[in-house]
Parts: C-alpha cells; structure tokens; sequence
C-alpha cells in the first residue's frame, strides 16, 4: 500500500496503544466509548478495517514488525523473551534484530529519532531514547531507573525538569505520555515511537470490551490527546496496535487431555494452534473436534497455513481453539481451568475479527476508510512519510 496523499519527507508521530483490537475503533458508538481524541482522527483522517498479524501475535516481535516490514521468522524477534537455550531474558537489544529497521534507515537519512518504551531499542542508534528495559513491573508500568540506566544521558532529568511529577518510581501510559510531551516540543526529532502499555495488561486481567478496558483505554484517549496539544506543525501521526485481544473463558490442556484419553499421534502446540505432525495425530484432532470439552474450533486451511506459518505447511492438520478458549501447555495436573474473566493474544492470525488497528492523521492525509492491512505493511507506509529507504542490510 502507499500513502499518495501524504508528502515524502514528514516527521512521523507513531503512538501504539499495546492490544488495542481493531474492534474497540470500528464499535465505538455500540460499546460506548468516550474517546474523543480518536474519534476525531478516525473522521479526519485515514484508517483501516483491521491489521491482520504475523506469527506470534504477541509484543516484542510485532513491534519490530512494524518497523523492518518484515515478519518474525525474519527479523529474529520471535517472541517476547528469547529462547531458554539464549538464556531466557528478553529481546531488549536492537543489535539482535536480523532485518534493517526504520531506526537505520533514519539515522542513515541524517534524521533525528526518539524512542520511549518502544521494545527492541537498547541501542546508542537512536538520539533521544528511553528504551523498553526493565527488572521490576507492575502492570503496564516498568522501574524508572532500570529504563534510565540504558536511556539517553541526561533525558531523564531534562524531562523532569519540565514535568516534576515524572520521576517516579514505575514508569507508566502518564509519565510515557509525559516523555512524549517533553521530547515533541524540545527535541521535535523526524521520527518519534511510543508504546503505551496499560491497556494490554488491564485486558489481560479483566478481559477486553470490560468496563475496566474501557476505563483504560478512554484515559489512554486522553493521554494522546494531551500529547497532540503538544505536537508541533508538520507531523503526520499512526496510531497503531500490535495485536487484537480476545476474551477467555477456559484455558485446556491438550497434552493432559490426549493421556487422559489415551489418544496418540505427534501433536505440538505452535503459534497458537495445535499441530498435528503425522497422519495419527490428525485422525486425533479431527475425533476431537467434535467434543465441545475438547475445546478445538476451525481447522485452519492449507493455504492459510502457507501465508502465515510456511515451516508448518508440512504438518498433516492444524486446528485453532474454539472461541473463549485457549490451549495450554501443562503436562500435568487437570486438563481444564475456567475463568470469571481474563484476555489473551498470541493468537492465530487468521482468526476472524482478531485484528489490530490502524489510524492515520495529520495535514495532507485524506479522510477515508482503508481496506484490511497487513502489519508488514505499516514499515513501507511509514518509511514513505518519512522519505526514506531501509538499507539492504544492518
């Protein structure tokens, strides 16, 4: 997709609002939402019927999606934490990403970056930076001092000196808003990334479409519409998610189900599926499709496989959970948990309505209504706005 109404070369304002689904944006009107700023970027500028994820739908490797055009199985990013053989820490380091970023292509254009709690930016590579790293959480919110210890020098204290309430212990949506504020009217970089988080893990605990995600997400509203008071003339501004988010009700164990039924066949749980390796296994899974317990829904089709997990087109069946469920990966214990009422992503991307967001705004920018976008596809929509080119290489 390109963006023709919008000019090369413009500073890019890019807000991500962490599991903000697409559906909290095309049903406002039903739920009820008193989000006023981004209402008026809907109807002035443009946005599109969802944003269809890449495997896994999860932060860290969303995030760094967007900004290589290209999914996780090529940039390296492949979920929030690395693997246990790595280690097991998170992705903190913009040197582990295998693909060129937008953070190359503009420090290589000689233009001004800045980051604040965007993950994968550990990195001296952007100007003004305050980089998703932390040791200690609580919620949305991460220790202010670990992020300070790998931000730029000094940006903490020249941001409390224009808000004394930023110092704070946990670093949350109001003190990142605050950052934004502070580096929008001194730094005014080219290119600008924030990642606002406590929606995400508001929806986690009770659930999207909740009264409390609905709480989260209007005072989220009304964070960017103080950041936008504060923008300087020339920006175009995304705002953007990562992923959608789906209630659930029951979390089942199918490794736990299958010796409890004495079921056999080569069966993983990957990317949110379960993955029936062998002929077996697929005989199996299509038994227990029919169980309502079971809790299997659609089998996802050969094609679709292909499009989004290419080292699975090989596999024999792949069923997605039923909707409210999600598989679980414990080996012991009952095979079934309920839930009053909790959220999860991580989910296959194909799933019907399971779509992130996508708004935007900004002088030049037409009012209008996109057709389904790909998140690979946001790095060339934002590299044209920026007027710039990823290098062929890192």
């Amino acid at each position: 997709m390109r963006c023709q109404d919008v000019p090369a070369r413009r500073k890019l304002l890019v807000l991500s609002v962490d599991g903000l689904d697409h559906r909290y944006l095309r049903d406002a009107d039903a739920l009820g939402l008193r989000i006023r700023c981004m209402r008026r970027l809907l109807r002035e500028g443009s946005w599109a019927q969802g944003v269809v994820g890449e495997v896994p739908t999860v932060t860290w490797p969303s995030h760094t999606t967007m900004l290589t055009g290209v999914p996780p199985r090529v940039h390296g990013i492949l979920s929030n934490r690395r693997p246990p053989d790595q280690g097991g820490d998170y992705y903190w380091t913009l040197d582990l990403c295998k693909a060129p970023s937008l953070w190359h292509a503009a420090r290589a254009a000689g233009l001004r970056t800045a980051a604040v709690t965007w993950p994968v930016t550990v990195t001296t590579l952007i100007d003004c930076n305050l980089p998703e790293y932390f040791r200690r959480r609580r919620g949305g919110a991460m220790d202010l001092r670990t992020i300070a210890s790998a931000a730029t020098p000094g940006l903490v204290e020249r941001i409390a000196s224009s808000f004394p309430s930023f110092p704070q212990e946990w670093m949350d949506d109001r003190t990142r808003a605050l950052a934004a504020r502070h580096i929008l009217r001194t730094e005014k970089p080219e290119f600008l990334a924030v990642h606002f988080v406590d929606l995400d893990s508001e929806q986690h605990d009770n659930g999207p479409f909740t009264r409390e995600a609905h709480a989260v997400l209007e005072y989220t509203d009304e964070l960017i519409e103080q950041i936008l008071d504060s923008l300087p003339p020339g920006y175009v501004v995304a705002l953007v998610s990562d992923h959608g988010f789906e209630r659930v009700r029951r979390t089942v164990h199918l490794k736990i189900l299958l010796k409890q039924r004495e079921l056999g066949g080569a069966i993983d749980l990957v990317a949110g599926l379960a993955v029936a390796r062998d002929e077996r296994g697929a005989e199996t899974l299509k038994r227990l499709s029919r169980d309502a317990a079971s809790g299997l829904g659609r089998r996802v089709p050969a094609e679709e496989i292909a499009r989004f997990a290419p080292e699975l087109a090989g596999c024999a069946a792949a069923y997605e959970p039923a909707p409210e469920v999600i598989f679980g990966h414990a080996a012991s214990g009952p095979h079934e948990q309920i839930h009053e009422n909790r959220g999860e992503h991580g989910l296959w991307p194909g799933r019907p309505e399971y779509r992130a967001a996508f708004v935007l705004w900004g002088e030049g920018v037409a009012s209008a209504r996109l057709p389904e976008l790909r998140l690979v596809d946001l790095c060339g929509i934002f590299s044209e706005i920026l007027g710039v080119r990823l290098p062929a290489r890192v």
